[in-house]
């Protein structure tokens, strides 16, 4: 006998057999007792949630010989016609790989014909956004008035892509994502009746892995018992499913926030020993850095364990929002360049060691400044006059001495990357684009300036009307803002500008700190 899929073989045979969909089977259940079953249905939500097996259950309960409670008897003529797949009133196509006029005028041939043996003729069209535009004006006519003894099920994940005239001739039932519990829930009956022993962590670990998607998650139990065990433990599933090491992470993200290039050496060079993915490994370390920002927001993760969960704890004692914020927005993009370059293993080891040792530049050197301040100012050695505003505001300072020379030279303004002129590091700006083959954007900038307009953006003069055109486009904005964090030493969002019309709207005093100064 030939071997049959788990998700296939635990295919649901009644509504009741549904879980998570429990607002949909409800209300199709009622509609077929009540003998009020549309002509035309549209099934959409996530893969694995549950459509097409939903139609299935629906094309058997209207045509059952014996329903009860709107449920399918799968037990008469009809019903296990349908179910081996020999009975031809029921048709289910594929719209991915039949999505041409042809198929659909096939389909309105057809439906001139009267029923084989069921009350119903019935049409299962499965990702149905895959037709073409001419197949769904084929569709259009016979989808609104088909014959009486005709039915409709179309299912779709991606519904936006249905034109409102078909939309709006169906009645619409969005499948929602399964929760974790409810996977778990199945996943334990099936279990069961297979013989499998399962821990409730192994449990717990594919429910989350299967992101709301049943069969992915039966999926993922059939892989485990591959080898012929029944028994399945935690650790084989993140074997199975390629989870990295936890300790290979954890290394790599300790040495990240911690700033340590040479722990952050020998874990890479760990990893690219054992021959892990790259390009998977460093999303793993996203994620991981995500779920440290999630647990340092609200304190609940799932997926780890105690000892994880105490060590994810521990790391996020040791850094700040704004530093995971940083560390996942450059990761990411390091996970881009990574994915189309030939040269991975040379990428990955220098980006790791280049995020350890940058400094605290981006979102974290105001902080720290700020933090000195108030230490000389809690110290008694230091004392800041209340300031007066006016149109030349000034911001006096007394400074004890011998604490003078010093705190002079910590907080002078020659002594801090977020006073370096925008002449000064703009033309590093416009090499850095060079040197990474922005040589559009290279060549528009060239004969430009830049001006601070405060401390958030950057004016821009100088453009031609092309060059404000192919400056103004988002992804050319974020390569712009993204040299400019690397060479200025702060976030600046770029604006274009005529030269007039820029004005610095944010004077600094000594220590390096904008003022914002109110026109009354």
């Amino acid at each position: 006998m030939a071997y049959t899929a788990l998700y296939r073989k635990f295919r649901p045979l009644t509504f009741s057999e549904f879980v998570g969909q429990e607002h949909i089977t409800r209300t199709l259940k009622n509609q077929i007792i009540a003998g009020r079953v549309g002509h035309a249905y549209l099934f959409n939500g996530g893969r694995g949630t549950g459509k097409t097996s939903a139609a299935k259950v629906l094309s058997r309960a209207v045509n059952c010989l014996n329903p009860k409670d709107g449920e399918p008897c799968n037990e008469c003529e009809i019903c296990k016609s349908i179910l081996n797949g020999s009975l031809t009133d029921v048709v289910e196509m594929d719209a991915a790989s039949n999505n041409s006029v042809e198929d659909i005028r096939q389909i309105r041939e057809e439906v001139n014909f009267l029923p084989t043996k069921a009350k119903y003729r019935v049409y299962i069209i499965d990702e149905v956004h895959m037709l073409s535009t001419g197949a769904f004006n084929a569709l259009l006519k016979t989808l609104e008035e088909p014959p009486e003894h005709v039915k409709f099920i179309l299912a779709t994940t991606e519904p936006q892509k249905l034109p409102a005239t078909i939309l709006s001739r169906c009645q619409r039932f969005d499948f929602k994502k399964i929760s974790n519990e409810d996977i778990k829930k199945r996943l334990r009956i099936i279990t069961k009746e297979t013989g499998i022993t399962i821990s409730e962590e192994a449990l717990n670990t594919i429910s989350i892995l299967s992101e709301g998607a049943m069969r992915d998650g039966i999926s993922i139990l059939e892989r485990c018992i591959q080898d012929g065990e029944t028994e399945i433990t935690n650790e084989k599933i993140k074997d199975l499913v390629g989870i990295p090491k936890f300790e290979y992470i954890y290394k790599i993200t300790e040495s990240l926030i911690e700033k340590n290039s040479e722990k952050a050496l020998e874990a890479t060079e760990e990893v690219i020993n054992e021959g892990k993915d790259l390009y998977n490994f460093l999303w793993e370390i996203i994620k991981y850095i995500k779920d440290i920002l999630i647990l340092k927001s609200r304190g609940k993760l799932e997926l780890y364990s105690q000892e994880e969960l105490d060590k994810i704890k521990e790391l996020s004692e040791k850094t700040t929002k704004e530093r995971l914020f940083y560390l996942i927005k450059e990761l990411s993009e390091m996970e881009n360049d990574i994915k189309w370059s030939t040269q991975k293993t040379i990428m990955f080891q220098t980006g790791i060691i280049k995020l350890t040792v940058e400094s605290n530049k981006y979102g974290e050197d105001i902080e720290n400044r700020l933090s000195k301040i108030e230490n000389k100012i809690e110290s008694g050695n230091f004392q800041v006059k209340a300031p007066t505003y006016s149109a030349n505001t000034t911001i006096e300072k007394s400074v004890s001495s011998p604490a003078k020379s010093k705190l002079e030279a910590k907080v002078s303004p020659k002594n801090t990357l977020a006073n370096i002129k925008s002449e000064e590091y703009w033309p590093k700006v416009i090499n850095n684009l060079k040197t990474r083959g922005k040589i559009t954007l290279f060549t528009n900038l060239m004969n430009t300036k830049a001006v601070e307009i405060n401390d958030m953006q950057l004016g821009i003069v100088g453009l031609t009307g092309f060059g404000k055109t192919v400056v103004e486009q988002p992804d050319n904005k974020m390569e712009i803002e993204r040299a400019l964090a690397q060479e200025a030493g702060k976030t600046l969002q770029i604006k274009v500008e005529e030269a007039q019309n820029i004005k610095s709207q944010n004077p600094k005093n000594d220590f390096g700190i904008p003022i914002n100064i109110i026109e009354e």
